[in-house]
């Protein structure tokens, strides 16, 4: 990654979290992003950031242009693009859910290597889940590196990334909703929210790792802390009988559904 170039077009939210995290994490990248009110980012140049307004003007010299754009108007920007991409040297990754690499390919009309990435928010910290696909796989050292500077990336069928766009991007705010639940509930018995927030903040960061080092699944970590009789197992079927489960995956079910709707 050390001396490349990299462009972001559309610095929306996701575009803005992957900007933090790369600047926080690459070293030695040259970085430009624009955004159609160039003002709303300026204050990414104090980092070393160039910002444009001009689409074109900002891939001129890049190696990686990630188009984080919405699916209605990331193929209307790319096909603008297309004429000054040069497919020697630049590489396009679209992170539009539900645009595929065929339509991608149709639109600009060149060999230009193409890729589709998933990310999340979290890249803004450095702990991203981003999932990536591609028909080949020349740029994959480059496209991994370029992601793994913001959390953790792997390779994935195309087929399956609208699922990864709900269980990795939507998801993140699936988590947090759950995260506010166990907080009200703490305040409930007792915590002042700031108090019930810390604890809930470290208990899910400390589950995830148990999963993450261990790759064990999610009930032998809970086997360890349901005893006859205890109070974990009685809350944990008290969720169960109201629907916990199997309203969460309903809901993981909608959001896909909805990707296509």
């Amino acid at each position: 990654m050390e001396g490349k170039n990299i462009t972001i077009i559309g610095c929306g939210n996701l575009g803005q979290a992957i900007l933090k995290g790369l600047i926080k994490s690459a070293n030695n990248v040259n970085l430009v992003a624009t955004k159609r009110d160039p003002d709303a980012i300026k204050h990414f140049e104090k980092e070393g950031v160039r910002i444009l307004g001009d689409n074109i003007k900002a891939i001129e010299k890049a190696d990686l242009i990630l188009l984080a754009l919405k699916p209605y108007n990331v193929l209307e920007v790319l096909k603008d693009l297309a004429p000054h991409i040069d497919a020697t040297k630049q590489v396009v990754v679209s992170l539009a859910t539900g645009v595929t690499l065929l339509t991608l390919r149709e639109t600009v009309e060149s060999d230009v290597p193409i890729y589709r990435a998933m990310p999340n928010t979290a890249a803004d910290v450095g702990a991203s889940m981003t999932c990536i696909a591609s028909n080949h796989s020349s740029h994959d050292k480059l496209i991994e590196e370029c992601f793994n500077t913001i959390g953790r990336t792997i390779r994935i069928d195309e087929k399956l990334m609208d699922a990864a766009t709900v269980l990795g991007a939507c998801g993140v705010a699936f988590v947090l909703r759950f995260m506010r639940g166990m907080v009200q509930g703490g305040v409930q018995i007792g915590f002042d929210s700031k108090t019930a927030s810390t604890i809930v903040n470290q208990t899910v960061k400390g589950a995830a790792e148990l999963l993450i080092s261990g790759g064990q699944h999610p009930e032998f970590e809970i086997d360890k802390v349901t005893t006859p009789k205890g109070c974990t197992i009685s809350g944990l079927n008290e969720m169960e009988h109201n629907g916990f489960s199997s309203a969460l995956i309903k809901g993981i079910v909608s959001s896909f559904d909805a990707i296509d709707s």
